[in-house]
């Protein structure tokens, strides 16, 4: 059975539609990026396919211009389909040689483009032009997918009439028809079944289309997947890879009109996932009272009574979900539910509510009878023991800092009691004695915060100890779920303050961490990591870290946020800085483990240079033996010996951090930016995935890279073995050829790119786009060459491999370059937030 408390909150199928959704968002973004270039450096022939003037470009084609390019990659016949030439430009152009089938450096066709447009006159020219109808691009994605995506009934029309596949998979493994069921579009879902698309393909996570337009709550879709054809319909209680029906998807929607049909069309009402949810309890945990109503009206109380792996009733889970009041009152009226019903590890519905601090359902089911004397049975698996500890819920609201369910919890009167009880009240005074244990634990774990800070105060130098008023706050330039980071002003100094959240108790989590912190940025005295200036310490409503202000800013708001492009020699000092401020801390007579060492926790300076920033997730090294805390950091950068849960780990998890820092800074690309971070880590530590390497990568680097993410942590380097290597290769003539390369010879730091405009904020903000592409998009380029030396389909290549073309040690080869213009580094801020999710995961 599961941990209750460790309830996923959300579906592997709930994050391929969220993938799905960033993925068709971002590849949006990339085609409007194609549909709005900058012209002014464009030449005569390509002005005139931009306006469309078929007499000037018959006076100006010629063989030697036929194929000219933009920077970035827009043929004569993109400028036409993004123009709107009109069909005669485009034959005239396909007439003199031509070709359709080239590539922008967004990975869009001129085919695309006039799908996406919805021009039915030019893709008419282009098909009739032998344009290829199935060419895959940006995403995976192909002419019909576009048109699925848009509603662009006419355009899918003409496609398949010339032999579109219906059936060719894009980037996340959706076919054209389930991008029509995912986007609404009726008329194209009919025309795909009418030209013979499956309608029972399977999706990523097998998801079908009718899973889609159940969840989506598409009526008349569902309805035509349904009633199908005399060859094929769509099965109502067909099962993804979680064991979810259709019914599960609309009742988590909470689609009325689709459950009726279902149910009508012999959907089974009371059929569980993996978790052994119901419908009913998906209908609770996300609120949906009508469509809970209606499952108990017309299917009976079945569902009432089943638990699901994680002890939970519907009860329980609507108790869990908290936001319907109406739902729960509903539910208790109902003969065979129990307020007072105690899942298999113990737990009530009341816990639920508790330890998600739903304080109105709380009160509500204390004023109807709930106990809160009940006790859940949780394995403590601190130190990996299965000892089960009994917890109230009152102990399950500490937990989780609800002080206000607290309170309300300790000095509850219940009807049969004369006067207000509470955990504290001792037998023979005043008032009854209500039997609810003292949560000691929590009573320890605070009097440790307690010790904890009056060790920091008597530790930390008198220099470091800052009052509150020595501060003066200016911007907000970050947050987390410790509070703010502002820049400031502190005895005359510019600085960066990062200022702790108040809470009334003080969460252990934020405590141990700032003191911490603290304690270790006190020890440090080094070029190359943040400099300390104090920090206020009186008490935690008042708790905040000074340090010195960064005015370049993180090195991902650079690469990432602001799309700046650096030169091969100021990536390499970037990294060297880092390599040697990681060395400092590795190296201190006590040395320091970073354990969130990552782009945003690097700080960069007017000059280009960098330092190690943000230790809230350090620690100091005492033995080999110490045991560590599990998946500390931020997941798209962590050792594959730390996601995986282990307890066992040493400085050697930094390298591993370290080389992803390393790719990300060269190719300037988020590691495995088409994956949520947990993915990313799961893919490295599972499935020993690493990051694609780039030709122009130097080959000293390379080998180096390659070490330091080794799967065996005592095979990757120490820093000191690191720093020989970048010093050589910053020397080397070949990054001195890359420099010339990368500058034109004729541009040395700090030169600028310029910045992205209102008018263009669709773009990267790149005057010349990196020939790498984004990971996702190479991957049908690497498929296609693994299909042509394997014996293995396609799909079994899809499903084996992350990425095509892995060696022995999981390392996957690029044949693009990553080669950067140099900068000046924007105005920006030090940072310690964690990574927001990409658009992709992406």
């Amino acid at each position: 059975m599961g941990n209750y408390k460790s309830r996923p909150t959300i579906s592997c199928s709930d994050e391929l539609k969220k993938k799905i959704s960033e993925s068709y968002a971002l590849f949006r973004s990339k085609a409007i990026e194609d549909l709005r270039p900058k012209d002014s450096d464009w030449s005569d022939i390509q002005l005139a396919c931009s306006h469309g003037d078929l007499t000037r470009v018959q006076d100006l084609l010629s063989d030697s211009n036929i194929h000219d390019k933009t920077d970035t990659g827009l043929t004569l016949l993109h400028i036409c389909c993004i123009s709107g030439a009109g069909p005669a430009l485009v034959k005239l152009l396909v007439d003199n040689g031509a070709k359709t089938s080239l590539l922008s450096k967004n990975q869009f066709s001129p085919l695309h483009l006039a799908t996406y447009k919805g021009d039915v006159e030019i893709v008419e020219a282009l098909v009739e032009g032998h344009a290829d109808i199935n060419q895959i691009g940006n995403s995976d994605v192909t002419p019909l997918h576009i048109t699925a995506m848009c509603g662009y009934y006419e355009i899918g029309k003409i496609i398949l009439d010339h032999g579109a596949a219906v059936e060719l998979e894009d980037a996340v493994r959706f076919s054209p028809l389930h991008i029509a069921c995912y986007f609404g579009h009726e008329k194209m879902v009919e025309l795909l079944i009418s030209h013979g698309a499956d309608i029972s393909v399977s999706g990523g996570v097998g998801d079908r289309p009718i899973h889609l337009a159940s969840a989506k709550g598409y009526l008349k879709i569902t309805q035509l997947l349904v009633e199908g054809t005399s060859q094929q319909k769509a099965d109502v209680n067909i099962q993804d890879d979680e064991e979810h029906h259709p019914i599960h998807f609309c009742c988590k929607s909470g689609h009325l009109l689709v459950l009726h049909y279902l149910l009508d069309h012999r959907a089974d009402p009371h059929v569980t996932n993996i978790y052994e949810d119901t419908p009913l309890h998906l209908a609770c945990y996300h609120a949906k009272f009508e469509v809970a109503k209606q499952l108990i009206t017309a299917c009976g109380p079945d569902s009432l009574s089943k638990e699901n792996i994680f002890s939970e009733t519907p009860l329980h889970s609507a108790c869990t979900n908290g936001r319907s009041l109406e739902l729960v009152k509903y539910l208790l009226e109902q003969p065979t539910v129990n307020i007072n019903y105690q899942g298999n590890d113990g737990h009530t519905a009341l816990h639920s509510a508790c330890f998600h601090g739903h304080i109105r359902v709380v009160q509500f089911l204390l004023e109807s009878g709930a106990d809160m004397n009940l006790v859940a049975a949780v394995s403590d698996q601190n130190g990996g023991s299965e000892k089960k500890e009994e917890q109230t819920a009152l102990m399950w609201a500490y937990e989780r800092g609800h002080d206000s369910i607290v309170i309300l919890l300790k000095h509850h009167k219940r009807p049969q009691d004369e006067s207000a009880c509470g955990d504290y009240s001792q037998p023979g005074s005043e008032g009854s004695y209500v039997s609810v244990p003292s949560p000691l634990g929590k009573l320890r774990s605070m009097t440790k915060e307690k010790i904890d800070v009056l060790q920091l105060r008597a530790n930390l130098s008198h220099q470091f100890q800052l009052q509150i008023t020595d501060i003066e706050l200016q911007d907000t330039i970050g947050s987390g779920s410790f509070g703010k980071v502002y820049k400031g002003k502190c005895k005359g100094k510019t600085v960066a303050v990062k200022r702790y959240r108040a809470t009334s108790f003080g969460a252990k989590s934020d405590v141990d961490m700032f003191c911490r912190e603290v304690a270790i940025l006190a020890q440090l005295k080094n070029n190359y990591v943040i400099s300390f200036i104090g920090a206020c310490i009186d008490e935690p409503s008042q708790f905040a870290i000074v340090t010195q202000y960064i005015s370049g800013g993180s090195l991902f708001g650079l690469l990432h946020e602001q799309k700046r492009l650096l030169d091969i020699q100021s990536k390499l000092t970037v990294i060297t800085d880092v390599a040697k401020g990681m060395d400092y801390l590795h190296h201190l007579p006590q040395p320091i483990i970073h354990r969130d060492l990552n782009s945003h926790n690097i700080l960069l300076d007017e000059n280009a240079h960098a330092v190690v920033a943000d230790f809230g997730e350090s620690r100091f090294l005492r033995s080999e033996e110490d045991n560590m805390t599990k998946q500390p950091g931020n997941l798209r950068w962590m050792a594959p010996e730390i996601f995986t849960q282990c307890t066992k780990y040493s400085i050697k998890a930094d390298v591993f951090s370290y080389s992803l820092v390393l790719w990300e800074l060269l190719s300037g690309e988020l590691p495995f930016a088409h994956l949520k971070p947990a993915a990313a880590a799961a893919e490295m530590a599972y499935h020993n995935t690493r990051p694609p390497i780039a030709i122009t990568f130097p080959k000293p680097i390379v080998a180096m890279l390659q070490k330091c993410w080794h799967t065996n942590a005592e095979e990757r380097p120490d820093f000191r073995e690191i720093l020989p290597t970048l010093e050589e290769c910053k020397q080397s003539q070949t990054v001195a050829m890359l420099s010339n390369v990368d500058s034109g010879s004729t541009v040395s730091y700090p030169s600028i790119l310029p910045m992205v405009t209102d008018q263009d904020s669709d773009t990267e903000g790149r005057s010349t786009p990196p020939l790498a592409g984004h990971v996702s998009a190479l991957r049908n380029h690497w498929e296609q060459e693994a299909s042509r030396n394997s014996l293995a389909s396609g799909d079994d290549m899809r499903r084996r491999l992350p990425f095509p073309h892995l060696d022995k040690n999981g390392y996957v080869s690029d044949p693009l370059s990553t080669l950067r213009i140099p900068i000046t580094l924007p105005t920006g801020i030090p940072s310690s937030l964690s990574e927001s999710p990409p658009n992709m995961n992406s």
